[in-house]
This record gives structure tokens, sequence and C-alpha cells, in this order.
């Protein structure tokens, strides 16, 4: 699934193709998706011009000035440059095609992503309303870690998963961020002092920074919006690693299922 790292590096891959550029039409070959395509977007879309594209957790935006276009990768999808004239495949659900002779497409599989059409404020939508804060912004540090764990006895990977205590930090992420902080992924939550919510917090944010300066995990069919695949797989320190040697202690990485999820870690460096 895609996660934040893999989310913005598509929106860096996308941006310098698609702002200030006008839409000179839309096409939806398949509604379904987790939430209907609307049948009015082609419409309501056609002659915009971007004005921007931003994220907000791992949704982006695309903003219209009329309104945003709300675009969520779901399970398994991608969303990236072609030329307008490339054949569409199977699963490419969704084409903005621009003014400039380029097409955006999202492709997905599992149809488990959203395009959705929000007027007004778009982070005002129900989807994103209640989200946590961007643990790459000023707004997420070890203070507010803290204070968002004092009252939960759920293991703190649950915790950091959490989008309302902070988002984009999906499970390859979660796994990487407490081998980096030193921390079990299965201690209960309220039990972190100050100082662990501190490193836990720095952590995400370094193992989230790395990630989007290697273009994201690509460890199935993932490509940046760019067409280029990521590499932070090549530098996992637990995830997908068990039988392995840890890279700081030699100790053999170990995996367990946490809500049917899969987690590693190093029983002697967490």
């Amino acid at each position: 699934m895609p996660e934040l790292p893999e989310v913005e590096t598509t929106r860096r891959g996308l941006i310098a193709a698609m702002e200030g550029v006008r839409i000179d039409h839309a096409v939806v070959r398949e509604r379904r998706m987790r939430q209907p395509i609307s049948r009015a977007l082609p419409k309501c879309v056609a002659g915009l011009t971007i004005r921007a594209l931003t994220r907000r957790a791992k949704y982006l935006l695309i903003d219209c000035g009329a309104g945003t276009l709300i675009v969520h990768l779901g399970m398994s999808g991608r969303l990236w440059l072609v030329d307008r004239d490339t054949p569409a495949e199977k699963h490419d659900h969704f084409d903005l095609a621009l003014a400039n002779g380029k097409t955006v497409r999202l492709r997905d599989p599992r149809r488990f992503g959203l395009v959705l059409w929000q007027t007004g404020d778009a982070l005002q939508h129900r989807l994103l309303a209640s989200l946590g804060p961007e643990p790459l912004s000023t707004d997420f540090n070890g203070a507010a870690l803290y204070n968002a764990t004092r009252k939960r006895s759920a293991a703190i990977k649950f915790v950091i998963m959490d989008s309302h205590v902070v988002v984009g930090v999906g499970n390859i992420y979660a796994s990487e961020a407490l081998f980096r902080a030193g921390i079990s992924p299965r201690i209960a939550a309220r039990r972190l002092t100050r100082a662990r919510c501190d490193a836990l917090a720095h952590a995400i944010r370094e193992t989230l920074g790395a990630a989007i300066t290697a273009g994201g995990s690509s460890i199935r069919d993932y490509v940046g919006g760019d067409g280029m695949a990521g590499n932070f797989q090549s530098n996992f320190a637990v995830y997908d690693r068990a039988g392995q040697p840890c890279k700081r202690c030699g100790t053999m990485i170990k995996r367990l299922l946490q809500g049917q999820r899969s987690t590693f870690y190093c029983p002697t460096c967490q």
C-alpha cells in the first residue's frame, strides 16, 4: 500500500507538469472505486487551471480554484504521467488530460482508491477534517506524541499508525521508525517516557524523510509520478528481513503479527 513517502514522491514527480496547466478533459473508465466517481466530475473540471498540487496525509489535493480533486491511491494504485496518446490498459480507471499534451493517469487494480470532487475548503472534507498532524511539520514532536499516548494502552505500533495521532505512518515505516528509536513495537503506548516519545517522533521524521529522498519503497509495482521506482527498500533495517541479521547488532530479525499485519523488529536493539 502506498504510504506517505510514496504519495509525496508521486506529488513531487507530477508537480512540474501540473501546476499552472489547464485541464483539457477528464476520462472516467471505471466509476466503481471505494466511493463511486461522480458522473459530473468530467464536466466540473474541464477547462479549469490547476493552481496547486499538495498533499494531506496520504491524499493528493489537486486545487482547481472552483474545487479540489481529492485523490487516494488505495491499496495498489499509482498516479503517473503519460503522453496523451498512450493507450489505456485494463486497470487504468481515470485520466486527467492536460493542455500541455500530458495525461495524469490513475491505475488501481483493486479499486480501493478515490477520486473525489470537493467544492469549498478541501481540508474540511470528512475524510480530512479530523486527521492528526503531519509528521514532517512542526505540529508533530515528542510533546505531541507524549500527550497523545498517556491514556493509550494499545501497542505503540498501533498508536503511531493511528491517523488521529499522526498521519501517514503506515506499516513499513512504523517498523522502521521503532527500530531507529530502539522501542519495542509491543510496548503499551502509555508506558513511553517523554524522552522516548522525543526519540520516536524524531525517528518517524527521520525515517519518512529518508524514504522520500530515496523515492519511496518499491516492494511490488509502485512507481512515482515520473514513472521511476523507489529505492528505500534497499535501506530497510528490519522490514521484511525476518531471519536475517540485524545491521546494528547481528541478532536475527523477528516477525510477529499485530492486527493481522506483519511487524519486524530486533529483539536486542528494541
